[in-house]
């Protein structure tokens, strides 16, 4: 295995000749992606160099793409994100559960992504909201983190939410904090049931405007009774939605957080391979139990490539989104109110928030490492004399 093969190399060996066969058919978000990811951290983006305050080591640093569906790029943006995030978090137990669209919907979701999605979002999370708020069952107002990932462990597409929610909510004249079962937040049939029911009405009232297009395999549900007949075979099906067992303190839910929010197609460390023509990596298999679930496979590198630009979203889409007690403007004085009822200390203002410095130390004496020069895309740095060098291919 090689530790620093990464999704770079694949597209940058293979691009090309991927984008020339596929001429045509590739969405301009698709061909922004595929120049993001080869021209990472590389000369095309520019950089700059840094040296040593106290030893004169010097290193270069080429800029980041900063495109979310990089592999190299979310780290940094991960670790922002949850910085923000640290502070919502309330003293109590966390739920993670997840809306999954069935097959039959996920295919006319891949040929409509921004009103699809948009609408498993919305469906979704009314159905939490709406269920949370019955008094037969929690009978209050909870907040929802929730983020989409639209591919399953080989990338092939698998549109689902992934959401997180406290354990309990505040009441709905808001005079105190609900708490669930210690085990239990809300029936999952009773999700399912209601989550099927909101999403197909509105997909039904999309089409009904005329605002889902079907091409290719799917190009004879424009026609309103086959698509009819296709959302027949879902009406009656059970629509999966997963509970899974409460988080053990704030500390698992933002571990959990930085591995899901800005989580992409696949990530460099489960590369194996890459031979020019095919590339191995590792997946996991959910049929499968225990050890079994981590498998291999092999595919060439231009079915490599198709797979990650399915997962390509809509320019300006969110796909990370919050509702209810962590919606909008009305977030702090829900979680304040929050605070309050659960008897804890009020989360402290942070007037100047303190500014890290993001440049690791010097690799030869660990000093404090200055910017001397910054040099534009597509042009190398002037070496300064007599001073070793490295190369740093993360840059702030």
């Amino acid at each position: 295995m090689s530790a620093s093969l990464e999704v770079a190399d694949i597209f940058r060996a293979a691009g090309p000749a991927y984008r020339a066969s596929h001429q045509g058919h590739l969405s301009l978000a698709q061909l922004k992606v595929m120049s993001a990811v080869e021209h990472c951290r590389t000369a095309a983006l520019g950089g700059h160099v840094e040296a040593c305050e106290d030893c004169g080591h010097w290193r270069i640093a080429y800029n980041s793409c900063r495109n979310r569906h990089c592999p190299k790029c979310q780290g940094a943006a991960a670790r922002g994100w949850l910085a923000e995030r640290e502070a919502d978090l309330l003293p109590v137990g966390y739920f993670h559960v997840v809306f999954t669209l069935p097959a039959e919907v996920a295919v006319i979701a891949f040929q409509n992504k921004a009103l699809v999605y948009d609408l498993l979002f919305r469906a979704a999370s009314e159905t939490m909201l709406t269920i949370a708020a019955d008094p037969k069952h929690l009978g209050a107002r909870i907040g929802i983190t929730a983020v989409l990932h639209t591919w399953g462990s080989a990338m092939m597409h698998h549109p689902h939410v992934h959401m997180i929610v406290p354990g309990g909510g505040i009441s709905l004249d808001g005079t105190r904090w609900i708490s669930s079962r210690p085990a239990f937040l809300l029936p999952v049939r009773a999700l399912g049931k209601l989550f099927r029911r909101l999403f197909l009405s509105r997909l039904i009232a999309l089409y009904d405007t005329g605002r889902l297009v079907f091409f290719g395999s799917l190009a004879p549900l424009a026609e309103r009774q086959a698509f009819l007949k296709h959302l027949s075979l879902v009406h009656k099906k059970r629509w999966a939605v997963y509970a899974k067992a409460p988080f053990a303190g704030p500390e698992a839910v933002l571990s959990y957080l930085s591995r899901y929010t800005h989580r992409v197609a696949i990530s460099n460390p489960r590369l194996i391979r890459f031979d020019e023509n095919e590339v191995t990596f590792r997946y996991k298999d959910y049929r499968r139990t225990g050890a079994d679930q981590q498998q291999v496979m092999t595919l060439a590198a231009d079915e490599f490539i198709r797979r990650f630009l399915l997962h390509v979203l809509p320019r300006g889409f969110h796909r990370i989104r919050h509702y209810g007690l962590l919606a909008g403007t009305s977030r702090k004085a829900s979680l304040d109110r929050a605070r309050e009822l659960l008897n804890v200390d009020p989360q402290p203002e942070d007037d100047e928030p303190e500014v890290s410095d993001a440049r690791p130390p010097c690799p030869c004496c660990g000093g404090h490492m200055i910017i001397i020069e910054a040099f534009a895309r597509w042009q190398q740095p002037r070496a300064p004399p007599n001073c070793a060098a490295s190369t740093r291919e993360t840059a702030p």
